[in-house]
C-alpha cells in the first residue's frame, strides 16, 4: 500500500508557503509506517521543533490501473476521507535550501493521520463543491472545498498513473488548503468532512 501526497494543489496554499503555482501535480510518498490511525495521539519527534498540520481530503483507490485516462478516473475509487500530512517545516525548509528530497520532512512515523471513516462519492452530490475543516482546541484554523483545487480527483489519479501503477488499498492524500501552522503538546484536533467528524485525537 502507497500513500500518495499531492503538494501545491490549491493556490492559496503555494503562495502562503512562498512557492510556485504549479502547472502539473506535484507529488511525493509516504510509507506505510507513516500512517496515524484510531485516532491515536501524535507524538512530536524530538528532532524537529516545528511540526505543521496540513488536512487533506483523501481517496482511497479501490482497483488496479496504470495509464489511466481521465474520463476513466472515477471509476478507481468510491469513497473520499479525511487525513493530517504532517510536515516537519523546519527540516524540510533546511532541504529545499540545499536542494535536497523531503523524505526526512515528510514521512517519518506517524505523519500522515488519517480518519476512522471514509465515505462513498455517492453520498456527495458535487465532488466539486465538497466542505472539509480542522478544529484546534474548538478553533477553526483551516477550511477546504474541493472546488478550489487546481488539480481534481480525476486528473490527480491520472497523472500519477502515468509514473506508476496504482493497487488496490492505495491513498491519495490530495493537498492541503491555505492555513497551515504549528502543532504544540496538549492541542486537540478534530477534522470535519461536511458535517461529519472524521478525526479527533491530542498532540503528545
Amino acid at each position: 500500500m502507497k500513500i500518495i501526497c499531492i503538494g501545491r494543489n490549491y493556490v492559496e496554499h503555494a503562495q502562503e508557503l512562498n512557492n510556485d503555482v504549479p502547472d502539473e501535480p506535484v507529488f511525493f510518498l509516504k510509507p506505510d509506517s507513516s500512517l496515524l490511525r484510531n485516532n491515536d495521539s501524535f507524538y512530536i519527534p524530538d528532532w524537529t521543533k516545528e511540526v505543521h498540520y496540513e488536512t487533506e481530503l483523501v481517496i482511497r483507490i479501490n482497483r488496479l490501473g496504470k495509464y489511466i485516462d481521465k474520463q476513466f478516473a472515477s471509476r478507481y475509487y468510491h469513497e473520499i476521507g479525511l487525513g493530517i500530512d504532517f510536515t516537519a517545516r523546519d527540516v524540510q525548509n533546511e532541504l529545499k535550501k540545499n536542494g535536497l528530497p523531503w523524505e526526512k520532512a515528510k514521512a517519518f512515523d506517524q505523519a500522515a493521520a488519517l480518519g476512522k471513516y471514509f465515505i462513498p462519492t455517492d453520498n456527495f452530490p458535487e465532488k466539486n463543491n465538497i466542505q472539509f475543516k480542522l478544529t484546534i482546541n474548538g478553533n477553526t484554523v483551516q477550511q477546504g472545498n474541493s472546488g478550489l483545487m487546481i488539480f481534481n480527483f480525476e486528473e490527480i489519479i491520472s497523472f500519477v498513473s502515468k509514473f506508476m501503477t496504482l493497487k488496490m488499498g492505495d491513498l491519495i492524500y490530495t493537498g492541503t488548503p491555505a492555513g497551515v501552522g504549528p502543532v504544540k503538546i496538549g492541542d486537540h484536533l478534530e477534522g470535519y468532512l461536511e458535517d461529519k467528524k472524521m478525526f479527533d485525537f491530542f498532540i503528545k
